[in-house]
């Protein structure tokens, strides 16, 4: 089938405030363009319908959808890519995703989203990305926040070499096994160590980098991105002792550590 018989997959940005106690006006966080364009699609994959017609339904509010909320064909990827992620790491078969995009196929247009920020970007998604490229789509990201870039912008630490390393262990012993393994990696080759953690295990995650780094190793950390309480500090682990948790339990948070 030609590219031009199928419709166009757009990578939907969301607001960074899921999860959030307050959140930021919609058209503060995301271009108008994005909106409008999104309020024309009315095919989705989601990570969570509910979540998704939420995030609609502030669209709607804006720009009217095209199609009213109740029609919104809404598919959510499978539960265990949450967890283990849908690109074949650590042993798992890969997802194969283009069930998912079988409205693309009939000339639908179609968004894939996910809770906040960028899809497949620190979320799940590239499996329905790498789906609609291998059927021949036009696969179009369109313009939002992303908390990564954003943080490592703000956090002063090396922003020409850098890496996204996900989750650190939640075992005390093997976090802090991974957390000198990322502070060697930085101070040896200058590259920016970017890693995320669950609201909740915030505490924990702070009291183990001022355990186990080095005090002159940079800490930055940046929470409630794009929110009006966003915060955004950077300090040596020697200066960030003293201080309380930079992140509290309910609000979303990148690290960074490097020289």
């Amino acid at each position: 089938m030609s590219a031009a018989a199928l419709g166009t997959l757009y990578l939907v940005p969301a607001p960074l405030d899921f999860g959030c106690a307050s959140q930021a006006p919609l058209s503060d966080a995301l271009p108008a363009g994005t909106l409008q364009q999104a309020a024309q699609i009315t095919h989705w994959v989601c990570e969570n319908a509910k979540s998704c017609r939420a995030y609609l339904k502030r669209i709607d509010a804006l720009h009217p959808l095209a199609a009213p909320l109740q029609a919104q064909q809404i598919a959510e990827l499978p539960r265990e890519v949450h967890k283990k992620g849908d690109h074949g790491s650590q042993g798992q078969a890969r997802l194969d995703a283009r069930s998912l995009l079988a409205p693309l196929l009939a000339g639908h247009d179609m968004g894939l989203v996910s809770e906040a920020g960028m899809p497949a970007v620190a979320d799940p998604g590239s499996s329905v990305v790498r789906a609609a490229h291998d059927l021949g789509a036009r696969v179009v990201p369109l313009v939002g926040p992303v908390s990564l870039l954003l943080a490592l912008a703000a956090s002063g630490l090396n922003g020409q070499n850098f890496a996204f390393v996900g989750y650190l262990p939640q075992d005390g012993a093997e976090r802090a096994q991974r957390i000198r393994a990322l502070e060697a990696l930085a101070l040896k080759t200058g590259q920016t160590q970017l890693f995320i953690e669950t609201p909740y295990r915030n505490a924990a995650l702070w009291q183990a980098l001022l355990h186990t780094l080095q005090p002159g190793t940079r800490l930055a950390v940046a929470a409630g991105l794009t929110l009006a309480s966003a915060q955004v500090h950077s300090r040596s682990v020697r200066d960030w002792q003293g201080h309380a948790v930079p992140a509290d339990k309910h609000t979303p948070a990148v690290w960074a550590l490097g020289q």
